[in-house]
């Protein structure tokens, strides 16, 4: 006699492991290093962190590698709203970069994760933040005629 039990519910894998993300980080940034990628994926991580609230940010968290996620999920979400480019002029601040660089880091690492996010996650993320993190994610903003 066979029993009968439930199929286990299957526990999903991130699509790349932390060293993938950060091999395409340094790819897509051209770092000279991986550390410095490492650098760069682990301060946009933590800004992106405090930005992105509710189911989303539990989505997002379950699709990076896990140390990604970590660094992600630690965050607090702040309560102000911050444009695309006061998140790239903030995250400046606090890494004490140029705001070139740094423009320039955000869009190598949240390209790699608009790719582990999906379309139709990064929809529902760029719905809830302010204006100008299309482009940031490498995607057009749009906008509706007045």
């Amino acid at each position: 006699m066979q029993s009968k039990t439930a199929p286990a519910t299957p526990i999903t894998e991130p699509a790349m492991s932390f060293g993938q993300l950060l091999e395409q980080v340094r790819y897509n940034g051209a770092y000279p290093t991986r550390e410095r990628a490492e650098e760069v994926v682990t301060a946009v991580l933590a800004a992106l962190g405090r930005r992105i609230t509710g189911e989303e940010r539990v989505e997002l968290a379950a699709r990076l590698p896990r140390e990604a996620g970590r660094i992600f999920a630690s965050q607090i979400p702040g309560t102000d709203s911050m444009t695309g480019w006061a998140f790239v002029r903030d995250l400046a601040a606090r890494t004490g970069g140029t705001l070139a660089t740094t423009r320039w880091d955000v869009g190598s690492v949240l390209g790699v994760l608009a790719r582990l996010a999906g379309p139709a996650l990064l929809d529902r993320i760029l719905a809830q933040l302010p204006s100008g993190y299309a482009i940031l994610f490498g995607r057009a903003e749009l906008t509706q005629a007045a």
